[in-house]
């Protein structure tokens, strides 16, 4: 099964939300989506015939349960059932902090259901013959591990990467080395619609590493901005492309020194791969504009450009945007703020 993961990016407009008078009634399209709380069965499970009883559990989530076994959990596929049965006990005597912190936070998943089919809504609506998901699984896996995933039958949301920033477990070293602050202070909630739609996105158009210009890749990165915006149109700007509301509205109130940063240095057209990697995705901070900016400042320009294409060609689709070729994109924009 493939699986497509997100590891866990006027001023007070843009902080509060991105929607629009131009937002399309979706209230008629039909999503049949189930919610299954995996995470629950798994730690309600007693030691008492527990490698049986494991087994029935994985057998109840075809295509998923293999998975979490081997994908999220690391259990090798060699071993025995009784080996497999005892590694996933300890993970579960382990992480009982995790669960009960879960449960606590999502005693009520139904309003992060409500905002995923909503978005998935809007999937339809711009993308029609995108697949359907019947399923909706949440789980709890490693803190440093896989957090929200989708493959071809389900969508798939780690919790244990959405209990709030303020969990203590997540500024332990195991999981600094993979998830720091800067990424970690979004293991929010409210951040599993967004994870969700970027998963829809990458699976609808899978990223390519490629040698284009600089100002290309912030193009193609904005591009997916521009969409992410449209199928959660609710959602807070900063919280789409992962800012802090503070730090959107500073980059705003900047928005032409971010830009000259690119122009006077001449960085638009660079292929420099060292170069690149300081300006599109994520990173804690943009040195060059001060120790509060944020990192990513070029998928941010690179939306701003996307933007100013979009406000002039209303009539372009999203599939002809994103196969738009990006270098025209910035050219027909004529982006200068």
């Amino acid at each position: 099964m493939r699986l497509v993961f997100v590891f866990i990016i006027a001023t007070s407009l843009f902080v509060s939300c991105n929607s629009s008078d131009k937002t399309p009634d979706v209230s008629g399209i039909k999503i049949d989506l189930r919610t299954m709380r995996f995470e629950q069965e798994l730690f309600k499970l007693d030691s008492v015939n527990f490698t049986t009883k494991l087994d029935q559990l994985i057998a109840r989530y075809p295509g998923f349960g293999e998975n979490y076994l081997s994908a999220i959990l690391n259990a090798d596929p060699s071993w025995s059932a009784d080996t497999t049965a005892s590694y996933v006990w300890g993970f579960i005597k382990a992480y009982k902090p995790v669960y009960d912190t879960a449960q606590n936070v999502f005693n009520n998943f139904t309003p992060y259901e409500k905002e995923i089919k909503q978005g998935l809504q809007f999937v339809k609506h711009y993308f029609p013959a995108y697949k359907d998901r019947k399923l909706l699984i949440t789980y709890i896996g490693p803190l440093d591990g896989y957090g929200d995933a989708i493959s071809d039958d389900a969508i798939m949301i780690g919790l244990q990467h959405h209990l709030g920033k303020g969990f203590s477990l997540y500024r332990s070293a195991v999981v600094q080395e993979t998830y720091p602050d800067y990424i970690n202070n979004r293991f929010e909630p409210d951040y599993i619609s967004v994870n969700t739609m970027k998963n829809v996105i990458n699976d609808l158009y899978p990223e390519k590493a490629e040698d284009k210009p600089l100002v290309q890749q912030m193009v193609e990165k904005g591009k997916r901005l521009y969409i992410l915006s449209k199928l959660l149109p609710k959602k807070e700007e900063y919280k789409l492309i992962g800012y802090t509301g503070e730090q959107l509205k500073a980059v705003y109130e900047h928005e032409a020194a971010v830009w000259d940063l690119f122009v006077q240095n001449n960085f638009l057209q660079t292929i420099d791969a060292n170069i690149i990697k300081n300006y599109i995705g994520e990173g804690p901070k943009t040195q060059e504009l001060g120790e509060g900016a944020p990192g990513n400042i070029g998928s941010f320009a690179g939306w701003q450009i996307v933007k100013k294409y979009m406000h002039k060609n209303p009539a372009t689709t999203l599939q002809q945007l994103m196969a738009a070729d990006a270098e025209q994109i910035f050219q027909q924009a004529k982006y200068k703020p």
